[in-house]
């Protein structure tokens, strides 16, 4: 009986939290950090899957160049640089993912038309390269496009803009409810260390390069959104 109330109680919770996702939640969660334009706005390998039923656009606000954010996206990936995620949870599934604290010259050769394996069932394709502007993943089923933008500001800081382009081949009503009540918050949790684990990388480089730019190109970016 005592553990009859509480169970209650965490099922109205569960349930209510669950009704109410879709029109409170949802958009934040889809669009963490991203400004309204940005959200709005067409990116590189929008083409790619058009019609995509999820799509989610996560940014930040990084007080260094494009030049100093490129290179940790570049060499992003297993056996590479990693995520700069939680590595912990990427490896429960194999994915092979250390995330590198130092900018290394052999993962920098990224080119259009390479392969990176994902797991040992899928492989996502280099469709753009436009360095220190876009980059766009594809897998190879085409179900999933992934794409990153930066945008400089004039005061030394950059956006950087995460687009996920999602279409799950299956269509029934277990798998809909899987991707938005599961994956949608899981992939916000890893994509916000992400963004932020890749804005510590990218000041912390500028920092080392020259101290006094680095604080004020920190300021800069304090000063406006950051995510």
């Amino acid at each position: 009986m005592r553990w009859t109330i509480p169970a209650v109680v965490g099922g109205t919770v569960l349930g209510f939290a669950a009704a109410a996702y879709p029109g409170l939640w949802r958009d934040r969660c889809l669009n963490w950090g991203a400004r309204p334009d940005e959200a709005a706005r067409e990116m590189a390998g929008d083409d790619l899957l058009p019609d995509a039923p999820v799509v989610s656009t996560r940014a930040i606000g990084i007080g260094a160049p494009p030049s100093a954010i490129w290179p940790w996206l570049v060499q992003m990936g297993p056996h590479r640089g990693g995520a700069y995620t939680y590595d912990w949870i990427e490896n429960l599934f194999r994915l092979d993912m250390h995330s590198a604290d130092e900018i290394n010259p052999r993962w920098q050769d990224l080119a259009v038309g390479d392969e990176l394996p994902l797991g040992a069932a899928l492989r996502m394709r280099v469709e753009v390269l436009d360095p220190e502007r876009a980059m766009v993943w594809r897998s190879d089923d085409g179900a999933w496009v992934w794409s990153f933008e930066l945008h400089a500001a004039d005061d030394g800081a950059t956006r950087l803009v995460s687009r996920n382009r999602i279409r799950n081949p299956r269509t029934g009503l277990a798998t809909r409810l899987l991707s938005m009540y599961v994956m949608e918050p899981g992939s916000l949790i890893m994509e916000r260390k992400m963004l932020l684990g890749i804005k510590e990388r990218a000041e912390k480089l500028v920092s080392a390069d020259d101290p006094a730019a680095g604080e004020a190109k920190r300021a800069g970016s304090a000063a406006g959104p950051v995510g």
